[in-house]
C-alpha cells in the first residue's frame, strides 16, 4: 500500500513539474518574443525620428534661396508636425494604430517628395554642399526605415505565430498577449506609376 502511495505521489509530482515547465516555458517566451517587437518598434521609431530631425536644417538650408516657393516649405513644416505628433505605445500595437502612424509618416514622405521636385528648378541649390549632404542622410535614412520596418514585420510574425500555435494559443489569451500589427503597403503601391514622355 505505501509502495503505491509513493509511486502515484511520484506521478503527480512529475506531472506538476511538467505542467509547470510547460506553463512558466510558453510564458517566459511569450515575454521574450513580445520584448522583442516592443525594441523593433522602437527601432522603427528612432530612424524616422532622424528623419524628422534631418528636416529642420533642410528646410533652413532650402530658406536661404528667398525667391523659393514658401507654401512647399510650410507643407514639408506641417507635415512633420503631425508626423512627430502620432506616437504609439509598444503596448499597443494595433493594426489601426499602426495604421495611423503609417499615414501620419507618409504625409510627410509625400512633402518630402514634393519639395525634392520643387528643388529641380533651382540649380544653386542642388549644387549647395550643405542641401547635398541632407539629401544624401534623408535618402540613407529612408533606406534605414524600410530595413527597420522589415525587420518589426518579421519579428511580429515570429511573435504572433508563436502565440497562435497551439497550446501558446490557449496559454496567450489567459496572459493577455494580444496579437501585434504589421506595417503594410501604401494603397496604391500594387500599381506601377504611369510614365509618358
Amino acid at each position: 500500500m505505501k509502495k503505491g502511495l509513493l509511486i502515484t505521489i511520484g506521478i503527480i509530482v512529475v506531472l506538476g513539474i511538467i505542467l509547470y515547465s510547460i506553463f512558466a516555458g510558453s510564458y517566459n517566451k511569450m515575454v521574450s518574443k513580445e520584448e522583442q517587437v516592443t525594441s523593433a518598434w522602437a527601432q522603427v521609431e528612432n530612424v524616422y525620428q532622424r528623419r524628422a530631425d534631418l528636416i529642420p536644417n533642410l528646410v533652413n538650408t532650402v530658406k536661404g534661396y528667398a525667391d523659393f516657393e514658401q507654401e512647399t516649405l510650410q507643407n514639408v513644416i506641417e507635415a512633420r508636425s503631425k508626423a512627430t505628433g502620432v506616437n504609439v505605445n509598444a503596448g499597443d500595437l494595433s493594426p489601426e494604430k499602426i495604421q495611423q502612424f503609417q499615414q501620419a509618416q507618409q504625409g510627410l514622405s509625400s512633402a518630402l517628395s514634393r519639395l525634392m521636385v520643387v528643388v529641380e528648378k533651382y540649380p544653386d541649390l542642388k549644387a549647395n554642399q550643405n542641401f547635398l549632404q541632407l539629401q544624401s542622410q534623408l535618402e540613407g535614412t529612408e533606406n534605414r526605415i524600410a530595413v527597420e520596418r522589415r525587420r518589426f514585420n518579421e519579428v511580429t510574425q515570429e511573435y504572433n505565430t508563436y502565440i497562435r500555435s497551439f497550446p501558446q494559443t490557449m496559454l496567450a489569451g489567459m496572459y493577455g498577449f494580444d496579437k501585434k500589427g504589421y506595417f503594410e503597403a501604401d494603397q496604391g503601391a500594387d500599381q506601377a506609376p504611369e510614365v509618358q514622355f
